[in-house]
């Protein structure tokens, strides 16, 4: 089945399309999402760094180091703080117990005093602050802490209840029984004590909110577990990225482990959620369905219309050529663009007009060629028929010299014989020079003359003849000069005048006229006495033609001057023609003026 160039063009555009939509939208669905969260976690890391910079440079001024954790908060929408090496916070003054020791044994020393407990690792400021607290002034209660170079509380509770707050990462792991044990080993200390003073963070506090992060707070509970049941104590090396999920969305957890200005090991730690990835992700799979319905539209209307666009003027050239194959070079292609079909149209627009003028020179030659040889045809044929009466009288006359019949007659007939030879050789003298018109190839070599003195030379020359017939000659000529052939117009103007005075009857008048016409000066010889039959007006000008033949071949024409005529004056291109007037009639013609 053939296809059109439209619909390859319009089939190949839109799958080139489509292809296109297609890696747009699979690598959107399968790369992006890894990409942006590529660029988002570089991003953090950077200003991670930055921080860390600055953070050393505030050389432990806590005013200092609180500000740049605002910062990043307000920059990144991320908090960021700074652990000790046991998981404690180092900049948190705003949340804790001041507890009065009482008969307390640590490490076998038996001693009071009173200490601050940090709560933020311990229980939330919405618990703390809640009417059915277990923290009151005046309660008493029992501390329960991790021996780590240092105490670390990881549990309160009440006298007299079993009620109590604590890391839950850690309190979930033990009971008295493994507290008695460990605190026989050195491992965990547990004194009791009195609440002196509860101190809550404000609320317009930037740390306040901080503690109301309970993912956040969750995270560093969970890190300072890990690092309290360490029993090695050994310090994080390197930083460390890990992956957190927390009701379906997904958070990247940043520990990097630093060295304070007195040598201890401070941990920046800090907690970023990449649900702003996923929502992008999850609108831009939203928004390319509708994108991809639009774009398929799109396609496929503009590739229709570009594949109209790109194949309308193919179509335009195969059409052309087309008529170009078959002989027709009447259109031409409109060239509306200067590109390769621009050029490509231009050179069919050359080539049909090359083909079209070679052809046409061609019809010309063959034309010329064929009227060569109907010349060839009709002279043979007039020669042929116009030598048969001189032919059979010189047969006749022969036969009866012969036959010795009439012997006083001898020289009647050799005479006769001798005009017949004379018409003869007149004949094909004059076949041979119509010919040469006929054939198209002659051509007329133009010279300027006097047109009054021509004419007036060939009236006298031709005087006798007129004066034989007794003719009254009227003369009217213009003095003028003329450009034309001279030797040819005078064969003209001979022929013209010849003609008259053959046919003028005797005593009868015979008028030469030159009339100037504008460009052109009219030259006309008209008879009185005859008139030609209006249907033969037009034969006079073909050979042969002989309105009395017999009376025509007596007065010795060869019925070829007017068409010899007729023949000089085409090819001066210039009006001609003969007329009957009111008592005779006119030949004419006109030449141009210099």
């Amino acid at each position: 089945m053939r296809i059109g160039v439209v619909w390859k063009l319009f089939l190949l555009t839109t799958a080139l399309c489509m292809l296109i939509l297609a890696t747009v939208y699979v690598g959107q669905s399968f790369f992006f999402k890894q990409y942006y969260e590529s660029r988002k976690l570089d991003e953090f890391q950077a200003n991670l760094q930055v921080f860390e910079n600055d953070y050393v440079n505030a050389k432990g001024n806590i005013a200092a180091i609180q500000k740049l954790e605002h910062e990043f908060y307000r920059d990144n929408n991320t908090w960021i703080t700074t652990l000790d090496r046991h998981g404690n916070l180092r900049n948190a003054d705003d949340f804790y117990l001041k507890i009065k020791q009482h008969n307390t044994s640590i490490e076998g020393k038996e001693f009071d005093g009173v200490t601050r407990i940090p709560l933020y690792n311990l229980v939330s400021t919405e618990e703390a602050a809640a009417g059915t607290s277990i923290l009151r002034v005046g309660s008493k209660v029992q501390i329960v802490a991790a021996n780590k170079d240092k105490y670390v509380p990881i549990r309160i509770r009440q006298e007299l209840g079993e009620y109590y707050w604590g890391n839950d990462q850690i309190v979930k792991t033990i009971d008295d029984k493994f507290i008695k044990m460990q605190h026989m080993e050195g491992l965990i200390a547990v004194w009791w004590g009195t609440i002196m003073e509860i101190k809550l963070p404000d609320e317009s506090n930037v740390s306040s909110l901080m503690y109301d992060d309970t993912l956040f707070m969750e995270q560093i509970k969970q890190f300072q577990a890990s690092l309290l049941q360490d029993k090695d104590n050994k310090d994080i090396a390197s930083m460390q990225m890990l992956d957190r999920v927390h009701n379906n969305v997904k958070y990247k957890l940043f520990i990097k482990p630093i060295r304070n200005s007195d040598g201890s090991t401070v941990y920046l730690f800090s907690m970023a959620s990449l649900q702003p990835v996923d929502e992008a992700v999850q609108m831009l799979e939203e928004y390319y369905g509708y994108v991809i319905a639009l774009a398929l539209l799109l396609v496929v209307l503009v590739s229709f219309y570009y594949s109209k666009k790109i194949a309308r003027p193919l179509l335009r050239i195969s059409s052309t050529t087309e008529k170009i194959a078959n002989l027709d070079f009447s259109e031409q292609l409109s060239i509306g663009s200067k590109d390769e079909i621009g050029d490509l149209s231009s050179n069919i627009n050359q080539l049909s007009q090359t083909l079209h003028s070679y052809i046409e020179q061609l019809q010309r030659d063959i034309e010329k060629e064929k009227q060569l040889e109907n010349t060839r045809k009709e002279f043979i044929a007039g020669v042929s028929h116009e030598l048969k009466t001189p032919l059979s009288i010189m047969k006749s006359c022969i036969s009866i010299l012969r036959d010795g019949v009439a012997q006083h007659k001898r020289e009647h007939y050799f005479e006769a014989m001798v005009k017949e030879v004379d018409k003869m050789d007149l004949m094909i003298v004059d076949m041979l020079e119509l010919a040469k018109f006929e054939s198209g190839t002659y051509k007329m070599e133009m010279d300027m003359f006097q047109l009054d003195t021509i004419v007036a030379y060939i009236c006298e020359q031709l005087s006798p003849e007129m004066e034989k017939k007794q003719l009254l000659v009227h003369m009217q000529l213009v003095p003028v000069t003329v450009e034309a052939n001279q030797l040819r117009i005078e064969q003209v103007i001979t022929n013209f005048m010849t003609n008259a005075i053959r046919y003028t009857p005797e005593g009868e008048e015979l008028y030469i006229l030159t009339v100037e016409e504008g460009e052109f000066i009219k030259v006309s010889i008209e008879n009185k006495g005859v008139h030609i039959p209006p249907s033969q007006l037009d034969k006079v000008w073909d050979r042969f033609y002989r309105g009395d033949s017999s009376r025509q071949r007596i007065q010795g024409g060869t019925g070829l001057g007017l068409a010899i005529s007729k023949n000089i004056l085409e090819l001066h291109h210039v009006p001609y023609g003969a007329e009957n007037t009111e008592d005779g009639v006119q030949f004419y013609f006109y030449l141009r003026k210099c």
